[in-house]
């Protein structure tokens, strides 16, 4: 009884990508920008941008955040 950006879970890979208005879209970009709730969020090309190119400033709490899930408590 889900669908959406968690998938479906009923072992059909065919419809993991069924957008809101119950379509299938074939491209992971084309799927994404379906959930777009806010205009302010830039749609997604058919190539994801390199997140540390694109949030420069938010490369530090990234690393340390990345750092928490390589760490001890995750291994």
């Amino acid at each position: 009884q889900v669908r959406g950006l968690c998938g479906t879970y009923n072992w059909d890979q065919r419809d993991e990508f069924t957008t809101p208005a119950g379509d299938v879209e074939t491209a992971v970009a084309a799927f994404a920008n379906k959930y777009r709730v806010s205009g302010d969020c830039p749609a997604l090309g058919t190539v994801p941008p390199e997140p540390c190119d694109t949030f420069a400033g938010r490369r530090e709490l990234a690393e340390a955040a990345c750092a928490i899930l390589r760490g001890p408590a995750f291994q």
